[in-house]
């Protein structure tokens, strides 16, 4: 599904995440209020001490103005340090619940998901795509708030200082915003195509990686690099687009700004020779400032946007992973206790690929204590029996049943806490030798692992 510009939907689903921390996030909008005020503040404290004291020689007022100017500025940095800390602070707590919630959800899943679904994108999910929702908030939500605001409180300003100047500069904004929106239009398309190269690239070097020896006992190696290769320029092809797109909008940006202050300046300049006391040196001084603080967040204020695109779309991967309900159904009411071992297959029918049936009717009884051997061709479903013992898989038809009860019967967890399993594939996780026994079981001690271990070095000498 492709994503929205903006989409309400997924918006307000990730503003769910933030409620754990809704101090936080209040604290931010308080903090880019406090900023957006005292970074207008300072140019109209700079018109006042040009207009007030500076032309009339007071340098007791000129004294006081330029402290006044100083302890607002250290106001408006330490709203800027909090404001920024807190907005990344939050972002980072809210990925983290996301990336926990989604790492429990992909570990439910069954089998069959995993034999389907390719394992880069869900990587790719669950690491850069999360960090990509992050920035959200440390840099899309939260600075935009706080430029709009800004915006507006300098707007306010100038209003109130000369409004004559002012409307120089609201008649060039619509002009920058006409260029903001083809830019975000044209942005939006880039940056989801980045995101589709990225994914294809995680899944394409993933599966090679883990299937290397496939890939070395074929010599396909040049093949594969080739494959790669058209790959990587692709990916290479879809961020330069955003570059361009970024080189193109940012300097025609600055040209209207700069267009707009050469205007004023010109007209305020005009008039202030032919003796019209509409303006003073000090607004001059002071639209200098206000226009830079006007455009340069409205000109920013797209590439948040395009912050936020990436994380709407990331966002709305993530919650398409989320919103996947592929686990095996865990009915069952009864908890497992400790096996005798009796198991029977009743007409059992399964097939991992649907009218493609790879174990047909089977009638299997086990006895407690008996011990058998299934033997047969690669794919006969020697493997599979096990699979579905531990209901790794659901059967089509049929019913298993351990002890007198149906499987479904028992809890999932349970079950399979009864059943030992030694799996003809090793796998290792990178971690100790201990943990890997173990799989971080507390309650099995290292002196039980290293009697089992003993155990096992004197079956196999």
């Amino acid at each position: 599904m492709k994503a929205k510009a903006f989409d309400t939907k997924i918006f307000k689903r990730i503003l769910e995440y933030t409620k754990p921390y809704q101090w936080r996030f209040n604290g931010v909008i308080l903090f880019a209020i406090s900023l957006s005020v005292f970074a207008a503040v300072r140019p109209y404290l700079l018109k006042q001490t040009v207009d007030g004291y500076i032309k009339t020689h007071d340098a007791q007022g000129l004294l006081f103005y330029v402290t006044m100017m100083g302890i607002v500025l250290l106001l408006e940095v330490f709203s800027q340090f909090y404001f920024v800390f807190w907005a990344n602070w939050l972002g980072q707590d809210i990925v983290k619940d996301i990336r926990i919630k989604l790492f429990k959800h992909m570990l439910s899943f069954r089998m069959k998901h995993y034999d389907n679904a390719p394992v880069g994108q869900l990587v790719t999910r669950s690491v850069s795509d999360i960090e990509a929702i992050a920035r959200i908030f440390s840099q899309g939500l939260f600075m935009i708030i706080s430029d709009l605001m800004k915006m507006i409180v300098v707007m306010g300003f100038m209003f109130y200082m000369n409004w004559k100047l002012t409307w120089i500069v609201i008649i060039a904004m619509p002009i920058l915003v006409f260029v903001t929106r083809i830019f975000q239009r044209k942005m939006q398309v880039a940056f989801e195509e980045v995101r589709t190269q990225i994914a294809n690239m995680n899944t394409f070097v993933q599966e090679r990686v883990t299937g290397i020896k496939i890939v070395q006992l074929f010599n396909r190696e040049d093949i594969e690099a080739e494959k790669f290769s058209e790959i990587n320029q692709k990916h290479n092809k879809a961020w330069i687009k955003t570059i361009l797109y970024n080189s193109i909008f940012f300097p025609i940006a600055d040209i209207i700004s700069s267009l707009t202050l050469g205007f004023v300046v010109l007209y305020g300049g005009i008039k202030i020779l032919n003796g019209d006391h509409f303006t003073t040196f000090g607004d001059l001084f002071s639209y200098t400032m206000f226009i830079g603080m006007l455009f340069n967040p409205l000109r920013q204020i797209a590439d948040k946007f395009n912050e936020m695109q990436m994380g709407m779309i990331a966002a709305n991967r993530v919650f398409d992973i989320l919103d996947t309900k592929d686990q095996i159904q865990d009915t069952g009411i009864i908890e497992a206790p400790i096996f005798k071992g009796d198991i029977q297959f009743r007409g059992v029918h399964f097939s991992y690929i649907d009218n493609e049936e790879v174990i047909k009717g089977i009638d299997l009884e086990v006895q407690s204590g008996q011990t058998i051997a299934i033997v047969g061709a690669t794919g006969a479903g020697k493997s599979t029996i096990i699979n579905l013992l531990n209901r790794f898989y659901e059967i089509s038809k049929g019913a298993i049943c351990i002890d007198g009860h149906n499987i479904n019967d028992y809890s999932l967890g349970s079950i399979r806490k009864q059943i030992a399993v030694v799996l003809q594939d090793v796998f290792l996780f990178a971690d100790t030798i201990l943990n890997n026994i173990t799989l971080n079981n507390s309650e099995i001690s290292r002196e039980e692992v290293i009697q089992a271990a003993k155990k096992l070095e004197f079956m196999n000498s």
